[in-house]
């Protein structure tokens, strides 16, 4: 989708400026917003596609000024409700509503290391050969999906060149409307920053995107 989100070569926002010596959590309720997803995440209601997407579809108004942790707590809160895992009452009161059954947890607190150790993979066999071979040149489609994608909206209709191959992967734009995993070939692409930017691009170099091969077309 085409949301405020998707701000990468977008003018108006200023530059990038890292700050120095950046704590992990820049206050304690941060960290319990990361603990909450987590923790959420183990009743298998959604995936991790379905959460990105959750966060990246709030009001602009709203995604601007929410902090990064704000942003996760609001995508949070959207698919708890969705996914009936608690109501909008709930939600407002902050308390369960009277005569709701409560659920017993599904990850004891002693699993939680080596659950995170595990990570959540997405490699998936093929059931066909990639399209496309390392050094080959190709072309991004100019798409606006209504939905979730993982193609940025300043790398549509550029061109170039397949560097590596990471093999199949779950496919983000079906899997975060539970439309199912359909898994394709993922590519490392590599961009001459002025394909993305124009000749005024700030560095010379080059930009490496992961795209799936339904994001590409022969040059």
């Amino acid at each position: 989708m085409n949301g405020i989100h998707d701000m990468g070569g977008m003018h108006g926002f200023g530059p990038v400026e890292p700050e120095a010596d950046e704590p992990l959590f820049h206050a304690p309720w941060e960290s319990r917003v990361l603990a909450m997803t987590l923790a959420m995440a183990g009743w298998g209601r959604w995936n991790i596609d379905a959460s990105r997407f959750a966060r990246e579809s709030a009001p602009p108004e709203l995604y601007l000024r929410s902090t990064y942790y704000e942003r996760w707590l609001e995508g949070l809160c959207k698919l708890m409700v969705e996914r009936g895992l608690l109501t909008e009452e709930e939600l407002a009161k902050g308390h369960p509503a009277p005569g709701t059954e409560k659920a017993t947890p599904p990850v004891a607190a002693e699993r939680v290391p080596a659950i995170l150790r595990s990570g959540g993979p997405t490699e998936r066999s093929l059931e066909a050969q990639p399209r496309y071979r390392i050094g080959e040149q190709v072309r991004t489609r100019n798409i606006h999906p209504e939905g979730h994608t993982r193609l940025p909206r300043y790398a549509r209709g550029k061109t170039g060149e397949i560097a590596m191959l990471h093999g199949g992967h779950v496919f983000p734009d079906s899997n975060a409307h539970f439309a199912g995993e359909a898994p394709q070939p993922l590519y490392s692409v590599s961009f001459d920053a002025k394909e993305l930017w124009g000749p005024e691009a700030a560095f010379d170099g080059a930009v490496h995107i992961d795209l799936w091969e339904s994001y590409l077309e022969p040059a």
